[in-house]
């Protein structure tokens, strides 16, 4: 099977989505298939395929950290795309890149499958101001919408994806399929001779009871939360500790509250560290912490519980079941119960501690690259069945023979179809010009 992976973000950035197509194509390789990413480059004059990445040129913004946003119409990426066969197209994101694959899978009649990572009302305020939140998000629903729509099928790391499907007015069915993890990265015992020099550079004692977050700092990651939260439970006395891993927008206000409340004893701001350096860091900690509830099934905390670190979570039950008490971690409702539960651990004995970490890692054993890639080959089968189902039923939609011989095509053509292919018919006659 060929596969075309469309996401905006791409090596080398470093995200969840990210992690999550560079684990798919792996694993979709390593059971034979092929498989060939598209995404955005800033850095990129032309279009040009390297080891199996489609570079498509884009402009770097500075709304979304930096990364490349690239037009959503190409003939020269159609053509690259269509060269390259694909039976299957799967969107991951939903910008430039994005949009151009979905109307790819339409104009060359490909299955779609559409994957929704992000709960975009939680980053609307990237965009908008906020007396536009509203009617921002309102657009924001109606444009997943659109990708939901015109899918074969839909898949979601976690129960809030399918959730959030809903509420945009989807009802599709959604295949819930869990985040990778690098199994072979993060390990029990990979890294822990590096545990205690790490710990002395970030001033910890052998005391220390260390909690550590690693995640992008904006607004939706609720770091602010745990902040406010460690003020009102813990003394310096306790020796417990917080470090925060990773960088983002909100990072100086992190910086300039923690200050405020007088906790720069208790939390460390570690900064950015790339993704391939962090499994030894994992090793400085004791638990993994987290307040967000914007996450879908966060590939961070399943890093942590693959290092052995039960993960303290605030409740989310659009997420239930990702923490389990006692299992992978602890859930936590208020500033009080979470510190009750985090001494609760530290009380526990070597061997309860030991017990507990190993569970953890149990917990992600059947999340790796290949795990992902045979849950997703069977959405992929569900896909084509759907689109053969379709062309049988409406053969006047297919568009392929129409774009290779350039005629004109029929008046029957779905309204939406026909603009882009008089759209992309348009710039190839400008371009060849």
């Amino acid at each position: 099977m060929r596969i075309a992976l469309f996401t905006e973000t791409y090596l080398p950035h470093v995200n969840g989505v990210v992690t999550h197509v560079k684990s798919l194509k792996d694993g979709l390789e390593a059971l034979g298939h092929e498989v060939l990413v598209v995404t955005a480059d800033a850095t990129a004059q032309r279009h040009y395929i390297a080891n199996g990445v489609l570079h498509c040129p884009a402009r770097t913004s500075k709304r979304f950290y930096g990364y490349g946003v690239a037009m959503p119409l190409s003939t020269t990426r159609l053509r690259l795309v269509r060269r390259f066969r694909p039976d299957i197209i799967h969107v991951h994101q939903e910008f430039g890149v994005g949009l151009s694959g979905m109307m790819i899978a339409m104009l060359l009649d490909i299955a779609l499958v559409y994957t929704l990572h992000t709960m975009y009302d939680e980053y609307v305020y990237y965009v908008a101001p906020p007396a536009l939140v509203p009617l921002t998000t309102k657009l924001s629903h109606k444009y997943t919408k659109l990708f939901a729509k015109f899918a074969q099928a839909l898949t979601g790391p976690s129960k809030k994806c399918e959730e959030y499907f809903r509420q945009v007015g989807i009802y599709k069915p959604v295949n819930v399929i869990p985040n990778p993890v690098d199994l072979d990265a993060f390990r029990l015992d990979a890294h822990s001779e590096n545990r205690q020099k790490l710990r002395e550079e970030f001033g910890y004692s052998e005391n220390s009871f260390v909690g550590v977050f690693v995640g992008r700092l904006g607004r939706e990651k609720s770091v602010d939360l745990l902040l406010d939260y460690w003020k009102e439970t813990f003394s310096p006395e306790e020796n417990i500790r917080l470090l925060i891993i990773g960088d983002g927008p909100t990072r100086p206000e992190l910086e300039e509250q923690a200050a405020r409340l007088g906790i720069l004893d208790m939390v460390t701001f570690a900064g950015k560290i790339e993704h391939e350096k962090m499994p030894p860091y994992l090793t400085i900690a004791d638990f993994y912490i987290t307040a967000s509830t914007s996450d879908t099934n966060s590939i961070s905390m399943l890093e942590g519980m693959a290092s052995g670190l039960p993960v303290f979570q605030i409740q989310d039950p659009l997420n239930e079941g990702q923490v389990r008490d006692g299992i992978n971690g602890f859930i936590f409702h208020t500033a009080q119960d979470m510190g009750d539960k985090i001494r609760a651990f530290q009380a526990m004995t070597p061997q309860e501690k030991k017990n507990l970490s190993q569970s953890c890692r149990c917990s992600v054993e059947n999340s790796g690259s290949t795990d992902l890639a045979q849950y997703v080959i069977q959405v992929y089968n569900h896909a084509l069945h759907e689109k053969r189902r379709a062309q049988l039923a409406h053969p006047y939609l297919h568009l392929q023979s129409k774009l290779t011989s350039r005629r004109n095509p029929d008046e029957d053509v779905h309204p939406l179809k026909l603009k882009l292919y008089k759209t992309l018919r348009l710039r190839r006659k400008k371009e060849s010009k």
